[in-house]
């Protein structure tokens, strides 16, 4: 595969920026010595520098459920780029946005718009700590809510209940607030609020795991945390920056009929432009500032562009009553072609997803946590990744992460797909 224009952009790239990258996952150092440089989109495919085409199976991990440059959205950008870029002041679109938003997901009265997942998460986790007059906060191993101090932690291997950073910089007196859970397992979230309960804020999950894989949730498993936290006064929230209004329009609260008490959204509604939300029940809302002694503010938050590409693309999903059943039924194609492909390779290889979202762990399944993750096998994803991308199939550029379909796909790239899995497989058993 000839990358010379991104391995030149990469060394120009390290002399100003840490790393040669904006984000660490975009290294590819899991599957590649040196990134790939997208160059343009178009529809289902992506193009990179030296100008080679790939079935994107990325998505800009999940956004683009219309695919690259749907027209609609395009339009939507350029004509208010016409009016204005920004504003620094409120603004119309703002207002549809979040009408959109709240009549969309079943546990959102109010929403506040920010810049990015992480913000959403930090503002929400900041929220339930003043309305609960408490400090602590459940998360679960393998669970990525972005890169904030409180949420940076591993459990520690000492008390049950203890946490410790995962990154330097982050002070441990930050960490020991935290307690970090392993997904799944509701009788330790019941042993935490047993030992803890009057302290615990909240406990924050995606409802849906896709950070470590695609890993759904058991049988009664988010229905329970919804009971505990009940029980004991702390709040639920759901991290749908990844599921939010792409597992359906509703959300994983309305695949899963759930309400929980505040909601984080992302780059999905803004249709793949840097945008990030929380919301929740009115009650809870109204204690940020201006209304509330909450302080949470942004310059950039609810930027025109952004609204207005989230517009389009929701609007353009909430208006095609056929849209998230096309998309489920590619995640289920895909997931057959890959079960299909490895038993004819011999190789092990547990496939899961959800709705318009799907994983594929080099290991024996089923995979229900991080620890159960540890059984996948790095080298044989990375001759798969390596294999695909020659056939031009651009996966996620690690093994732990989530392959994202887009309305975009066609026949002609499912034709793609399914040619390059047996020769994937293949290298992908003989991998060391």
């Amino acid at each position: 595969m000839t990358t010379e224009a991104s391995r030149l952009l990469y060394e120009r790239a390290c002399r100003v920026t840490p790393g040669g990258v904006n984000s660490p996952v975009r290294s590819m150092r899991q599957v590649r010595p040196y990134p790939l440089f997208a160059e343009r989109g178009e529809g289902a495919y992506v193009v990179d520098a030296d100008g080679k085409r790939y079935v994107d199976l990325l998505c800009s991990w999940g956004p683009l459920i219309l695919g690259h440059g749907h027209p609609a959205v395009v339009t939507a950008i350029k004509e208010q780029a016409e009016r204005a870029l920004t504003f620094g002041i409120a603004s119309r679109l703002e207002v549809e946005l979040a009408e959109l938003v709240t009549a969309a997901l079943p546990a959102v009265d109010e929403v506040r718009f920010v810049s990015s997942g992480t913000e959403a998460t930090m503002s929400a986790i900041r929220l339930a700590r003043a309305f609960t007059g408490r400090d602590a906060i459940v998360k679960f191993a393998g669970c990525y809510h972005g890169h904030v101090d409180a949420l940076l932690a591993r459990a520690g291997s000492g008390a049950a209940l203890s946490a410790l950073p995962v990154s330097p910089g982050v002070p441990v007196k930050v960490a020991t607030d935290t307690i970090v859970l392993p997904y799944n397992d509701l009788a330790a979230v019941e042993q935490a609020f047993a030992e803890r309960g009057g302290d615990i804020a909240a406990v924050i999950v995606e409802p849906i795991a896709a950070n470590m894989g695609v890993v759904p949730p058991a049988e009664s498993y988010l229905a329970g945390l919804r009971r505990v936290t009940r029980r004991h006064g702390a709040l639920l929230i759901f991290d749908e920056v990844i599921t939010g209004f792409r597992v359906g329009y509703s959300g994983a609260q309305g695949l899963f009929g759930l309400d929980p008490d505040l909601t984080c959204l992302g780059k999905v509604i803004g249709g793949g432009l840097p945008v990030g939300a929380y919301g929740g029940r009115r009650e809870i809302m109204e204690r940020i500032a201006p209304q509330g002694d909450v302080y949470q503010a942004g310059t950039l938050s609810g930027s025109p562009i952004a609204m207005a590409a989230g517009l389009a693309q929701l609007r353009e999903l909430g208006g095609d009553p056929g849209a998230y059943k096309r998309l489920a039924a590619l995640g289920e194609t895909l997931e057959g072609e890959l079960r299909q492909a490895a038993a004819a390779a011999g190789v092990a290889c547990t496939v899961q997803g959800a709705p318009g979202i799907l994983s594929a762990f080099f290991c024996e399944g089923p995979v229900r946590s991080q620890a159960d993750t540890e059984r996948n096998q790095i080298a044989r994803y990375r001759a798969f990744w390596k294999s695909m991308a020659e056939s031009g199939v651009l996966l996620p550029p690690a093994a732990n992460e989530a392959i994202f379909p887009s309305l975009a796909l066609g026949e002609r790239e499912l034709g793609i797909i399914r040619a390059a899995l047996p020769a994937a497989f293949a290298a992908a058993a003989t991998a060391d």
